[in-house]
Parts: structure tokens; C-alpha cells; sequence
């Protein structure tokens, strides 16, 4: 399978280099719960640049952050210090103060109400508790617009302190749900987030290029971040980076990796939480329950590209229904790259991509630095290897 799954994936990484439009360079890895089955890159690190693009090379990996969190929050919850169905501000009670918006008065102050009940750690890994982005949503545009809300690419208390959407536990609403459960964990274990993951995820798991602050080595392997216009065309952004010394680690966005790294997580969940030496990072009966829909009969909706320079219009398998776990997307029907129903799966705003299908011991990552999020030659290019993958697999859903 390996020698036809590198040539065929090959051709994929480099259809998407070599398209029109296409991207500068794009690095991918396929695991199955062995070892890595497939790692390749293709193209450039960014336009302009002799650089070419490696395994090694390092990404701002934006929500796909959120996962690596989320298993964080589960370890405490095995612990027996944290309980998901508290109210939150049992652990930060600054969560407490956040309000419901129900709209504005004529000079745009905003009408604020308590909400009806609290919000629950549960609440924020299954995006229910009303928090948004402004990217994604028209009142935090609204807001962060007037200048009454920090973006949260700052990385600052402020930026978390929104307004609720809605009352806690009444909708599904993606948003900055995850930095604050990040604070959650902070609070509990007296540690800031990164030493927490790098403890009892990275280090356990041989993560080495994984951090919210590079390291020299790191900063050097770095993908540039480019924009793409309306008509098609890319821009490089050399100067963009990520808050390097932030004032919170972002647990929904912050850190910086590698897609061979990213792929030892993915191994992790497909191996019911063991790490490489057999060691468990979470309990099987932790990833069972976390891999289940959180969310009942409700299901995740399609996110609209409030703010066009960061997100066009996103729906992973449109009309297909999707549910949420602890805290992962879940398709509830087969796919048609292959992946069955009951996976995982997320993705970060520059356009990077996972997969987790637990039922067949496969997964992936599809790592590229392009803005705004869902850009469709790097989602084509990203359900292709997918596809590539279960092909070679001989796995049809």
C-alpha cells in the first residue's frame, strides 16, 4: 500500500501546488495506528521564497489548537479535578460576569441581560455556551468594529470578555469557547496552558516542534502566511506571525507545529489514548465518551464569512448533518472520501485540516498558510489525500 499511497498522494500534493489557483506549498501526513503511513510536502513555504517546503516545516496551526486543549481538559476530568458539568466560574469566576446580547441601542451601545443559567466546562468543549468569532458572526463583527471587542489573534483577557449570543446551552454557536476552558486548566494546575500541554501531552507523545512560543529552530522552518483576493491571486504576509510572548495561551488557536507532530496526536486518539511507549495520556473509556454526540438532536450549522478577508462561507460535506464531541466535529454519515460516520474531524483558519476515523485506525493532516479559511484549492486538495488515502486503503466508507 505504502510504495502506490506516496505516488498517489505525491500527485496530489503537487496538483495543488501546480494548479491555477493553487497554493505555494502544502505538507501532508497520513497515520494508521501503527506509524505514519504517508508524509510528504510540496512547493514553497511562501511565494517569494527559494525555501522549499519540508515535513519539518512549521505552521500557526489555529483551531486545530483546540483538540490538543480539549484532551487537556479530559486528563483533568480523569483526574477527578475537574467536573465538566460545574458551572465554569466554579473554576474562573470572570466567566460569570458575561451576558446575554439581545441587541443594540441607536448608539451602538449594546443591550446586555443576565443569561439564564451558568455556562459549564461541557458547554464550552461543545461550543454551546454562546460564545462566537467575529469572523464568523455579525454582532461580534458589529462589536469588535466599534471597537468594543478585541480581535482574538491579541491573545488578551479583554479579548475573551464577549458577550453571550445566546442563553448557555441553547444553540450551537463556533467561537472562543475553548480559550476559556485553556483558563480553566490554567486555574486548576496553577501552570500556564504550554506547560500543562508540554507535561502531559507533548513530551508524553514526542511532540519536540510543538509550542505557543517557537523556538529558534522552529521560527527558521516557518511557513509564511499568505492572503488570497477576490480575484484568485496570493499575497505572501512574511511579517505575520502569532503573538510570541502572549498574555494568554490561547487554548483555541495559539500554538505552532508541525503536520508529522500533529499526526502523533492523531495516533494518540486512534490508539484509545496511548502515546508510542504504550503509556496512556487519556483512559480508553475517556476517548470513547469524548468521540460520542454531545450535542442530542442538535446540529452544527454551516459558518458564514462575516469577515471575507479571513473566512469564506464553511460547511465541511455540505447537507450532510454534523454533531459535535469533547471536542471534535463528528460526521454522522459516511463521507465521500471514505471516512465513515462517527469520525473526527476540525480544522484551523489558515487553511489546515484533520481527520480522525477511529473505526478503521486511520487519519490525517493537511497543513497549508493561506487566509481566509475554507480556500477552495486547499480544501479540494485536502479531501483529495483524504480520498487518496482510503483508495489505497481499500476502505469505501
Amino acid at each position: 500500500m505504502t510504495n502506490s499511497l506516496t505516488s498517489s498522494a505525491d500527485a496530489v500534493l503537487r496538483h495543488a501546488v501546480d494548479a491555477t489557483p493553487g497554493v505555494p506549498g502544502v505538507v501532508a501526513v497520513a497515520t494508521d495506528r501503527d506509524g505514519t503511513i504517508y508524509e510528504g510536502a510540496a512547493g514553497t513555504r511562501g511565494l517569494g521564497s527559494d525555501a522549499p517546503m519540508t515535513t519539518d516545516t512549521v505552521f500557526a496551526i489555529f483551531s486545530t489548537t483546540k483538540a490538543i486543549t480539549g484532551t487537556a481538559a479530559l486528563q483533568l476530568v480523569e483526574d477527578g479535578r475537574l467536573d465538566l458539568d460545574a458551572p465554569a466560574s466554579t473554576y474562573v469566576p470572570e466567566i460569570a460576569a458575561l451576558q446575554v446580547i439581545e441587541g443594540f441601542d441607536d448608539d451602538g451601545t449594546p443591550r446586555l441581560r443576565a443569561p439564564s443559567r451558568d455556562i459549564t466546562t461541557r458547554m464550552l468543549l461543545l461550543h454551546t455556551a454562546g460564545l462566537g468569532y467575529d469572523f464568523f458572526n455579525e454582532t461580534y463583527a458589529r462589536l469588535a468594529e466599534a471597537g468594543r471587542q478585541p480581535s482574538v489573534i491579541t491573545a488578551t483577557h479583554e479579548a475573551l470578555r464577549t458577550p453571550l449570543l445566546f442563553d448557555p446551552g441553547t444553540q450551537w454557536e463556533y467561537g472562543s469557547n475553548i480559550d476559556w476552558v485553556g483558563q480553566i486548566i490554567e486555574r486548576i494546575t496553577g501552570q500556564r496552558l504550554g506547560a500543562v500541554m508540554q507535561d502531559r501531552i507533548l513530551d508524553p507523545l514526542g511532540m519536540t516542534d510543538t509550542a505557543f512560543t517557537m523556538t529558534p529552530s522552529m521560527h527558521e522552518r516557518m511557513a509564511i502566511m499568505h492572503q488570497r483576493d477576490d480575484a484568485g491571486s496570493l499575497s505572501a504576509v512574511p511579517d505575520f506571525t502569532l503573538p510570541q510572548d502572549p498574555e494568554i495561551h490561547m487554548g483555541g488557536h495559539g500554538l505552532h507545529s508541525t503536520a508529522p507532530d500533529y499526526a502523533r496526536f492523531i495516533r494518540m486518539w486512534l490508539n484509545d489514548g496511548r502515546g508510542p511507549d504504550g503509556r496512556a495520556v487519556l483512559k480508553p473509556e475517556t476517548v470513547r465518551m469524548a468521540e460520542q454526540n454531545g450535542l442530542g438532536e442538535m446540529k452544527i450549522k454551516a459558518l458564514p464569512g462575516v469577515i471575507p478577508s479571513l473566512s469564506n462561507e464553511a460547511e465541511f460535506f455540505p447537507g450532510m448533518p454534523k454533531s459535535w464531541g469533547l471536542t471534535f466535529m463528528i460526521n454522522d454519515e459516511p463521507a465521500p472520501t471514505g471516512r465513515p460516520a462517527g469520525s473526527l474531524a476540525w480544522a484551523g483558519l489558515a487553511n489546515l485540516y484533520y481527520w480522525i476515523d477511529r473505526r478503521n485506525g486511520i487519519g490525517g493532516f493537511w497543513a497549508t498558510q493561506i487566509l481566509p479559511f475554507a480556500d477552495p484549492a486547499s480544501v479540494g486538495g485536502y479531501l483529495d489525500f483524504e480520498t487518496a488515502v482510503y483508495r489505497h486503503a481499500g476502505i469505501t466508507g
